[in-house]
């Protein structure tokens, strides 16, 4: 058997090639979009992907399933559990409890195991030359190291009223078919630390079936069924904007993206005639460097793993936009924007020195030491703006702080101050600075940045209240 763990960081996501080496076949789980990693690896191991299996209808990416199965011809296998309202609206093979499919000498046991979604499902490998027994179990998110799968999503993300109660009993249940295992399946998760499909992830990439039934917290509950639902649905991160988008773009029929499109260069002139079209400017430099200048209007998302969750929450998927980014950076970052279906965009210009030398205006980020901070806080009067999570700020925050998660400030502006000076942060900048140039975006002149937020207040031994 041959086994490849790929994972994307920026969504925190695992994805699978497994393929048998004696029939030169191989399969991919839970393919990200820009699937050219998956054909390179078929071609170094001189194997011919045959099976894409998925695990259920994602929320948190765009599955790269048809994609690969447009350019291999390979079948999908795709889940037929949940019902008829959690049923793919293009072909592929289905599959329920029970179906076995074979790769080779591999095969593998569907087993169904709703909660984070009806009709997700797990896929317990064989490995028939060496064993009759199990020996790994794709869990998607179902089980991950840790933690196990939200429920909530389809309600709080997807709108559908009703659905997180009922889908907590479902994975009650499912984690009994989970708990009826041998102890030393391997489990390999869709997700690790990081993702937003659930509250506690580990950051080793797999465990066993053993290891989670004594660790994970999910298993304390296992003759208390109502403290489980509780305790599994409070205190879950707030679920990205896009993952509405997502849940309805991978169970539709939908445009194909088979390669990873080349980016244009902009002209300044052109860049100009966009902005004034309404299309979005993304900065995606470093926020040091965008606080000592950047080009007005534009919105600061820093090109690190957290860029394309942060684009999701304010980018939409009707308008073209545009990205300040170094060159060497566009094939990541386009990668990381096709990975959740932002298609769009227009173009890039490689920095904000052309706009400087065609006589572009640039603006300033003001950003304030733990010091200054102080000082305001104590004589100042202001608005003190925390744009972390509900969980983070009921954690513990700074007293008379107000609370705006960042994702949903363009949503909140009635609630920051255009009469007196305002000050934002977050846990350790990079959101503040988003919230930042929204806020410059949408005319406030009277916002400062405490960039070094909560980490350095902490630091500092500053009190914190809940």
């Amino acid at each position: 058997m041959y086994f490849q763990h790929i994972y994307d960081k920026s969504l925190a996501q695992g994805s699978y090639f497994i393929g048998c080496q004696k029939a030169g076949v191989a399969a991919v789980i839970d393919p990200k979009r820009d699937v050219d990693t998956y054909l390179q690896i078929a071609k170094e191991q001189k194997m011919t992907i045959t099976h894409i299996l998925e695990t259920h209808i994602h929320a948190d990416f765009l599955a790269g399933s048809r994609e690969l199965a447009a350019l291999t011809g390979a079948g999908m296998y795709l889940s037929d559990e949940g019902g008829p309202d959690w049923q793919y609206e293009f072909d592929h093979i289905g599959l329920k409890d029970g179906s076995r499919i074979n790769l080779g000498n591999l095969q593998f046991e569907v087993l169904h195991t709703p909660g984070h979604t009806p009709e997700s499902i797990s896929f317990l490998l064989t490995d028939k030359p060496a064993s009759d027994q199990p020996v790994m179990l794709f869990t998607g998110d179902f089980v991950f190291v840790g933690d196990i799968g939200r429920p909530d999503l389809l309600e709080k993300a997807a709108g559908l009223k009703g659905t997180q109660e009922a889908g907590a009993h479902q994975m009650f249940l499912s984690l009994k078919k989970f708990s009826a295992l041998p102890p030393y399946v391997q489990v390999w998760p869709g997700h690790g630390a990081g993702s937003a499909c659930g509250k506690a992830l580990g950051a080793v990439p797999s465990t066993t079936t053993g290891y989670e039934i004594v660790r994970n917290w999910a298993f304390r509950f296992q003759q208390d069924e109502a403290g489980f639902v509780k305790f599994l649905l409070a205190d879950q991160p707030e679920p990205p904007k896009y993952f509405a988008m997502m849940k309805k773009l991978n169970k539709v029929n939908r445009p194909l993206l088979t390669g990873v499109p080349a980016i244009k260069q902009l002209s300044i002139a052109e860049l100009k005639a966009a902005r004034e079209k309404g299309y979005k400017l993304i900065d995606t430099r470093d926020k040091a460097d965008f606080a000592k200048g950047y080009i007005p209007g534009s919105i600061n998302i820093q090109g690190n793993n957290s860029f394309n969750t942060w684009a999701g929450w304010f980018l939409d998927y009707q308008t073209p936009f545009m990205l300040v980014a170094d060159p060497a950076n566009i094939d990541d970052l386009t990668r990381k924007l096709m990975r959740i279906g932002l298609d769009k965009i227009y173009g890039y210009i490689p920095g904000i020195e052309g706009w400087q030398e065609a006589g572009g205006h640039l603006e300033q980020a003001p950003v304030i030491s733990l010091e200054e901070f102080k000082d305001l806080y104590a004589h100042n009067g202001i608005q003190v703006v925390d744009l972390r999570g509900a969980t983070e700020y009921q954690a513990g925050h700074i007293k008379g702080a107000s609370h705006v998660f960042i994702g949903t400030l363009p949503d909140n502006l009635d609630k920051i101050s255009k009469d007196k000076k305002v000050v934002i942060h977050c846990q350790g900048g990079d959101r503040a600075t988003i919230g930042y140039s929204l806020l410059a975006q949408s005319g406030y002149k009277n916002i400062l940045n405490f960039s070094e937020g909560m980490n350095k207040w902490l630091q500092e031994g500053n009190a914190v209240v809940q």
